[in-house]
């Protein structure tokens, strides 16, 4: 299935709607397209219908390469907060760790293919809400895959996190964000 005929959530749709609310107001669009944008906006069902909505508008996206790979011999590889995530990520460490947290980043693709090149490290992946991720692709010789509550399938609307790669002697952990508690 191609990225055009997946099905789309109600925050994509808010998301396409807040986009054309802002090219309203910057005089890029009419009362009456504006109007028109919005219905259908609000009822697409693919990212196609969407797509061709704003694909005339500029966009504030941050451009993302294609495949990315990170380095490190002994160091920490890590890569938090907003920042643009790449459709495909290799990192490679022989002594260091990788913590990737996309739980704040930028992800313009339903899927993301992440492989991990680890001979002693480990690496901890945390997803955004609601966010998929299949493991199966992973090898750790003398360490464990911890995926706890996060689901292996895809879903409609989620970002989909393909792990694949090894480790001899790491571990993989796959979560979501830890919640804060504020409370007194």
């Amino acid at each position: 299935m191609s990225q055009s005929q997946m099905r789309v959530s109600d925050e994509d749709r808010e998301r396409t709607a807040q986009q054309l609310q802002q090219a309203f107001a910057e005089g890029r669009l009419t009362q009456l397209e504006l109007e028109d944008r919005l219905e259908i906006a609000l009822t697409s069902r693919t990212y196609g219908e969407l797509l061709g909505l704003i694909d005339d508008l500029p966009t504030d996206q941050p451009q993302v390469d294609d495949a990315v790979e990170l380095e490190s011999q002994n160091g920490t590889i890590k890569r938090a907060g907003d920042w643009a995530v790449p459709r495909r990520l290799r990192a490679v460490s022989k002594y260091g760790s990788v913590e990737l947290d996309l739980s704040e980043a930028v992800i313009t693709h339903p899927v993301v293919d992440i492989e991990l090149d680890l001979a002693y490290g480990s690496a901890k992946i945390t997803l955004p809400d609601g966010g998929v991720a299949n493991v199966d692709a992973f090898q750790s010789e003398w360490g464990r895959v911890h995926t706890g509550d996060v689901p292996g399938r895809p879903r409609a609307g989620a970002v989909h996190v393909v792990i694949s790669g090894r480790t001899k002697y790491g571990s993989l952990t796959v979560r979501y964000p830890r919640r804060r508690w504020l409370g007194r």
